[in-house]
């Protein structure tokens, strides 16, 4: 099936796009990620002007997903028993969640907000197994596809359409995108990155998740979130069906040495960890 491209939407400089607005919120906390002079009652703050995306954030907080010692009933309390970089990450998905919106119904969407969430899963893990900050990592997870979100919200169905039928692999999609609405999601990314004024870092997260790995061998969050991705199309959490994925084996060669050793050995047992969390995460 090919899917048709719409000449007015192809046509609209990427400023005349209708996209829905994200949460300012979820923003807001991004924009404050690297400012060490934040307090805590501002993030607190923050999290609260928003009743309803409060109320979400001390479910989830109070799920199985991260069993609280005790009930946390307040922002406040989610921050000090959570930090506030796990606290951000929590947020981001919330928000991300929040913007799919009823596209979600759409079983292709799904698809994609599982990749999504097991990418950040991964890359939680992955970072936990070196020298990474875990929280960064799993934010940078959570965003690594917010401009195929924001194609998604334009035309869900369509979208959907093209995730459905395609087949090749996980980079192939771009030439795919770009046919049928000009902007394949990593052009997307980095006018959103723009556009809501993210830290600066995060534009390499969302324009060269599908590029290949580095040959000079370094390791940079970046880095991290190209094999996370493709990580998760391996674990059974691919962003469409057709996706030819690589070797886990391949994949783990990819890794640091430090990784390599610390990381799950073998795909069912990562696969089964992340299976258990996205569960978590859509029970509440």
């Amino acid at each position: 099936m090919r899917i048709e491209r719409r000449r007015d939407d192809v046509s609209l400089p990427w400023a005349h796009l209708r996209l829905p607005p994200f949460s300012q919120v979820a923003i807001r906390l991004l924009q404050l990620a690297n400012d060490e002079n934040v307090q805590l009652h501002q993030l607190s703050d923050l999290i609260s002007s928003d009743p309803a995306f409060a109320g979400e954030v001390l479910t989830i907080a109070n799920s199985l997903l991260y069993a609280p010692r005790f009930p946390v009933s307040s922002i406040v309390q989610a921050i000090a028993v959570m930090g506030a970089n796990q606290l951000q990450g929590m947020c981001l998905t919330v928000g991300v969640r929040a913007y799919l919106g009823k596209s979600l119904n759409l079983p292709a969407m799904r698809d994609l907000w599982r990749h999504n969430l097991a990418c950040a899963l991964i890359a939680e893990q992955l970072a936990s197994a070196g020298f990474m900050d875990k929280d960064i990592a799993y934010t940078s997870g959570v965003l690594h596809d917010i401009g195929r979100f924001a194609l998604a919200v334009i035309r869900p169905k369509e979208y959907a359409d093209l995730l459905g039928t395609h087949s090749g692999s996980a980079a192939s999609i771009l030439e795919g995108e770009r046919e049928f609405l000009g902007w394949d999601h990593c052009e997307a990314g980095r006018h959103l990155v723009s556009d809501w004024r993210l830290p600066a870092d995060l534009e390499a997260i969302v324009t060269e998740h599908h590029s290949p790995r580095r040959i000079d061998g370094s390791w940079a969050m970046a880095e991290l979130i190209k094999v996370s991705c493709r990580m998760a199309d391996t674990a059974g959490f691919p962003a469409f069906p057709g996706c030819k994925v690589t070797p886990y084996s391949e994949l783990l060669n990819e890794l640091p040495a430090r990784e390599r050793r610390l990381f799950h050995a073998d795909i069912e047992t990562l696969a089964s960890t992340i299976a258990d969390r996205i569960q978590a995460t859509e029970a509440v």
